[in-house]
């Protein structure tokens, strides 16, 4: 039983090992090469742009919602219709309709976002 597994685990350990010797590298060329210390600029924040909140759990504006929610219709609408696309002649008229009907409730998503002014930068 042991030997069905033993390719996952000496995959699993080649994986800890280089990762480990990866993380070992970058710290050791990081320390060597610039000095390891942090200004002003470099401690700023940059990740979303604005600095943290006092409060971990303060509202966030919908309009980051609102962006996530359109991100998401348009990778759906990418993701499902590459492979329709493909297989368009074998689905035929039914996977037609099918699509249509998708792309329908991907189209009322966008306008909802659409309305809602998430496409708007202020």
């Amino acid at each position: 039983m042991l030997a069905n597994y033993l390719p996952v685990l000496i995959f699993l350990g080649v994986a800890a090992g280089l990762a480990a010797v990866l993380l070992g590298l970058g710290n050791l060329f990081g320390r060597l090469g610039v000095r390891h210390r942090g200004d002003a600029e470099k401690l700023s924040a940059y990740e979303c742009g604005f600095e943290a909140f006092e409060d971990t759990r303060a509202r966030f504006d919908v309009r980051y919602y609102l962006v996530a929610i359109l991100f998401i219709v348009f990778d759906l609408e990418i993701a499902f219709l590459f492979p329709w696309a493909v297989s368009m002649s074998e689905t035929g008229t039914m996977g037609l309709v099918a699509m249509g009907i998708f792309l329908f409730i991907l189209v009322v998503g966008f306008a909802y976002e659409w309305k809602k002014g998430a496409l708007e930068w202020d």
